[in-house]
């Protein structure tokens, strides 16, 4: 599989749109869980593989994917994420709280459904 990189054909664009090329990547699994984990501070492959919660040959293949799209880097401390992958997971953390609302309304909604 290759990597989705804006400006060249991916899934659900074949003009490769910015959004959709990012959009196929973070939809990969395990790649939302990488980053999530590299925001917190540098990992090495092994406490990253178990941080994600992932397999060695998955890892593999995302820490390549994410690479080549310039979002994490690989130094003496690890795995960490780049510039980009920094300022993406500052446009990512609004979604935490949305989250936390939206399961909080459905929560609500299934109490409200509930039989008495």
């Amino acid at each position: 599989m290759t990597t989705p990189l804006p400006n060249k054909p991916v899934r659900g664009s074949e003009t490769g749109r910015p959004i959709m090329a990012l959009l196929d990547l973070l939809g990969r699994r395990t790649a939302l869980r990488i980053l999530w984990e590299l925001s917190k501070g540098n990992l090495r492959f092994r406490p990253l593989q178990l941080a994600a919660e992932t397999s060695p040959s998955v890892l593999n293949v995302r820490l390549t994917e994410l690479r080549e799209a310039g979002l994490i880097e690989k130094g003496g401390e690890g795995y960490a994420l780049s510039a980009q992958g920094r300022a993406l997971a500052g446009h990512l953390l609004p979604l935490v709280a949305w989250s936390e609302s939206w399961a909080a309304d459905l929560r609500d909604q299934d109490r409200d459904t509930a039989p008495a």
